[in-house]
């Protein structure tokens, strides 16, 4: 079944008030054997040992919204560990929208790992080293996702964009309601330098911290119904786009820390560039 939060013939809209985040009321630890914790209800730990990693999810799912979470990831000689921030459906042909960060070595920069998933088909890797030191101290990671768009940003600075390009025959994530979660697990056989590092366990316990999650304005499916943070058509997220100061902060981040593109690599794509590369 469809959800939209843009019409409000189709849908019963309830105004959900929301105030400061409560992490025991937003996620439920998934797994990790005692490995995730929630402290004080504002402040979210994942831990990974070598018996286990950790993870969490939200108890609501939403269709569309303007989602934050502020992280501090895994500090010192993180490398082989991955932690990962996304959205995601359920089902063969699953929608996602990822932030995965994963780790390195002691002094070596941190890779976000970014990616979309319509209708369970992925591939559209976009990669980048971050201007700041992500394990000092907590950032802001959003994803505003609206009909028209996907927009990844860190502290406020669009990284990324995916648009919808429906028109071409791309499909779009627009349909199936997505929990937030997240994970801390090991991927040594990949994360760093492609799997060349491995995981230092004496380094171990590795830790992620989370706190701050933001999703005021985000539209909530429940029972067959959704409900956002007002009407959808009074939020500026719905309909946001890129202004001209904004476009050229993803220009500079593009120029200056983006490593890999999906839409620049020929060796993988011989027979032409996926569509949606054509879009300006």
């Amino acid at each position: 079944m469809a959800f939209s939060c843009a019409s409000s013939l189709s849908v019963f809209l309830l105004l959900i008030i929301y105030t400061s985040a409560n992490f025991n009321n937003e996620f439920d630890i998934t797994w990790g054997d005692g490995r995730g914790k929630i402290i004080n209800d504002q402040l979210l730990t994942l831990s990974l040992d070598k018996s286990s990693g950790s993870g969490f999810e939200s108890r609501n799912q939403y269709l569309f919204g303007k989602i934050d979470m502020q992280l501090k990831l895994v500090p010192g000689n993180s490398a082989g560990t991955v932690t990962a921030y996304y959205l995601s459906s359920k089902g063969s042909n699953w929608d996602e929208i990822d932030f995965e960060f994963l780790g390195n070595l002691s002094g070596d920069p941190y890779i976000v790992h970014t990616n979309v998933f319509s209708q369970g088909k992925g591939n559209r890797e976009q990669q980048f080293y971050l201007w700041f030191d992500p394990t000092a101290d907590f950032h802001t990671y959003s994803i505003l996702w609206n009909p028209q768009r996907i927009i990844f940003s860190v502290d406020g600075t669009p990284i990324r964009e995916f648009k919808n390009a429906e028109s071409i025959g791309v499909p779009f994530p627009k349909n199936q309601p997505m929990r937030i979660h997240s994970s801390l697990w090991n991927a040594d056989d990949w994360a760093t330098r492609g799997g060349l590092v491995k995981t230092d366990w004496t380094q171990a316990p590795f830790t992620a911290s989370y706190r701050n999650f933001k999703a005021d304005d985000a539209c909530v499916v429940a029972s067959g119904k959704s409900s956002c943070g007002g009407s959808s058509g009074s939020q500026g997220w719905f309909s946001e786009e890129l202004d001209n100061s904004k476009q050229e902060r993803l220009r500079w981040v593009q120029k200056n820390y983006m490593i890999y593109n999906y839409c620049s690599d020929s060796k993988r794509f011989p027979q032409g560039f996926p569509p949606e590369c054509s879009m300006p």
